[in-house]
């Protein structure tokens, strides 16, 4: 096998190194063709903030540390202005705040680190002196907007946790938060679903197919399309190597010209066969990998006016570019942005797909709404990507500091009635697929069949998914019995049960057990810092996931359950009444 494997590497390195060729030539037929009126696809603003869940052995006593905020618009003309705010708040009780920073820059394509200090102090703006801050868990909040104009702006929202851990605890005060009641449930306990196994995935990722591939050595950003030097082959062998059981070649859908613009001198018949080129190398590479499953797809859609999302097992190109001649390149016409059609057509011809890295305004328009409700669109959308590490990484050591979370925005989908599990993924478009950090989308496929396009694909559709921050962690989230993913009606007091575990040896510091109501597009609010509760719900729809925090730092979120809590019985018929107006509003 290791022979075979090396054969593949080797092979796929000689394929990587003809697309380079044959690109390179394309292009340069091209240049003259390519209009570049278009914004540019990796146009956008990235905000990232970095928080050492500990303090550093030489600052135990104050616990005082450093964040660092990394602001960057890639693959911009010009710089934007940034408008930003970090805000330090307990979690127990919720939202009180310790310290807050805030500040303004102008930013363009090259990275701009902003550094911020905490002293360990719990402070409000009337309160000067140090208090120091109690032992605990702290949610570390930040927003980032980028001004476009009067009526433009992007928004960044993100939230990411800190343990102050003086041994023993200290002080007190309006900012102080109680200590984390350990987890109920044993540490490294053994999660319990003999029906399935979990397959660790990276379903987001890119190659010489479209603007990824580039050596590690020479990868800086995206590349220009098609320019990178190693495609989908060399991409699996690469992720196989390290470790993971599937790999996504996600290629983004209007690169497929090879152009970031339009290239009115392509072939539309080229562009169709390099998708078909790639589908095929896929299925080629798992039948001789038997426990590899490689895949391969696209990356629909633009980030300006629009927002990326992954459809994971369609066999045509989809499109809306025209070269010259009015040919369209790909095989069906989608329209630029239209998303409810794109969900009609994905639900007719049986695709599914996943929100990238979704903003939580401005994306995914349905009617005018941002993460518009669609029910085309929550029939074929099954993941929602709660986190990824920076794209355009060169890290190989799995130490990557730069990671985006995406929660509220996926919340905002769960809220707005989308039925979508969470997954975090790596976006590479450096050569390093499945190694810039141990993130992972963990898949609970059925432990009787073998790894499959077939079998990966109807775990997806159940939602049976985790994702974790760590390749070596664990988390299930049960109701009454049922399976997260799970939808089902339920009667009388329901019990949420969460059990965790990790290869590695890694604990659990705190777990939250987080509540919404589907269609209600308010927000979801935690329920319990509780690893087990019974509850009853009112009647209605809702919807419970759970949030864990290792005691690295590192994070895993479960798959949402979606339960009908139905009416309860009337003693009598006032009761009856005030039941019936009750449940017009469902959740209110």
């Amino acid at each position: 096998m290791c022979r075979q494997h090396a054969k593949w590497m080797a092979c796929a390195m000689c394929i990587g190194l003809l697309v380079l060729a044959w690109s390179n030539s394309a292009a340069a037929q091209a240049n003259t063709s390519v209009d570049k009126s278009e914004v540019k696809e990796h146009s956008e603003l990235e905000a990232t903030l970095y928080a050492p869940f500990r303090a550093a052995a030489g600052n135990r006593r104050t616990q005082g540390r450093s964040f660092r905020l990394s602001l960057t618009y890639p693959g911009s003309g010009e710089a934007h202005r940034i408008v930003w705010r970090v805000i330090l708040a307990s979690s127990s009780p919720p939202g009180v705040v310790l310290q807050q920073w805030s500040g303004q820059a102008m930013v363009g394509a090259s990275t701009l680190d902003i550094g911020l200090r905490w002293d360990g102090c719990a402070r409000s703006p009337l309160h000067k002196p140090c208090t120091p801050a109690a032992d605990g868990l702290y949610a570390l909040r930040l927003t980032a907007i980028a001004r476009q104009g009067q009526d433009n702006e992007e928004l960044v929202e993100q939230q990411w946790q800190i343990a102050v851990d003086r041994g023993g605890g200290s002080g007190g005060g309006s900012g102080a938060a109680t200590r984390p009641r350990a987890p109920a449930f044993g540490m490294n306990a053994p999660v319990e679903a003999p029906a399935y196994r979990v397959v660790y995935a990276n379903l987001h990722s890119q190659t010489s197919h479209s603007d990824g591939g580039a050596a590690l050595t020479r990868c800086h950003g995206a590349q220009e399309p098609q320019t990178g030097l190693f495609g989908p082959l060399y991409a699996y062998a690469y992720a196989q190597q390290h470790g993971l059981d599937v790999l996504m070649a996600s290629e983004h859908n209007h690169m497929y010209d090879g152009s970031d613009g339009t290239n009115g001198a392509a072939d539309a018949a080229t562009a169709r066969a390099l998708y078909q080129a790639g589908l095929t190398d896929a299925t080629a590479y798992t039948a001789i990998h038997p426990g590899f499953l490689a895949l391969y797809g696209m990356e629909w859609g633009v980030i300006n006016q629009g927002g990326h999302l992954n459809i994971f097992n369609s066999d045509l190109l989809l499109g809306w570019e025209r070269n010259a001649r009015g040919e369209l390149l790909a095989d069906v016409e989608t329209p630029k942005s239209g998303y409810a059609g794109l969900y009609a057509l994905m639900r007719e011809r049986g695709w599914i797909g996943q929100f990238n890295h979704p903003a939580y305004a401005g994306q995914f328009m349905v009617d005018g709404q941002p993460l518009g409700y669609n029910a085309d669109g929550d029939t074929v959308m099954v993941l929602c990507e709660v986190m990824n590490t920076s794209a355009f990484s060169n890290n190989d050591s799995e130490t990557e500091t730069r990671r985006s979370n995406y929660e509220a925005a996926c919340n905002r989908a769960l809220e707005a009635g989308y039925h979508v599990a969470f997954s975090s993924n790596q976006d590479n478009h450096c050569a390093n697929w499945g190694a810039a950090y141990g993130n992972r989308t963990a898949v609970l496929v059925s432990a009787d069949a073998p790894l499959s396009r077939d079998s990966l694909l109807e775990a997806l559709r159940a939602r049976r998914v985790f994702a974790t921050m760590d390749k070596h962690a664990r988390l299930m989230l049960t109701a009454n019995g049922r399976m997260m993913g799970e939808r089902f009606d339920n009667h009388g007091p329901l019990l949420l049960a969460t059990s965790f575990s990790n290869d590695a040896g890694r604990q659990a510091a705190a777990i939250t057990l987080f509540h919404g109501v589907p269609g209600r597009n308010g927000t979801v609010t935690p329920l319990s810092d509780r690893a087990s509760i019974s509850i009853t719900p009112s009647p209605g729809p809702h919807f419970y996931y759970a949030r864990l925090t290792q005691d690295d730092g590192n994070i895993i979120w479960s798959a949402p359950i979606w339960v009908m809590q139905a009416q309860k019985m009337p003693s009598s018929p006032e009761a009856l009444a005030a039941d019936s107006t009750a449940s017009a509003h469902p959740g209110k």
